[in-house]
């Protein structure tokens, strides 16, 4: 899990917003024109703009738990 201090310091590698924490699961760029999404896997997130790449189009309610 992505602790409270952890997300105030990350920002979305390619537009440098703030991310949202969804779930345990996944961290949502809050800057509408960019829209990326980037999984945390076994805990650790994957900030690489190509893994954020592959879920632009994804809605939020659709990505996987």
């Amino acid at each position: 899990m992505v602790s409270e201090n952890m997300l105030e310091i990350l920002a979305c590698p390619a537009c440098h917003s703030k991310l949202a924490l969804v779930g345990d699961s996944w961290l949502i760029c809050q800057n509408d024109a960019c829209r990326r999404k980037y999984p945390i896997e076994d805990g650790i997130p994957v900030l690489l703009v190509e893994e954020g790449d592959k879920y632009v189009e994804v809605p939020v309610e659709e990505l996987g738990k």
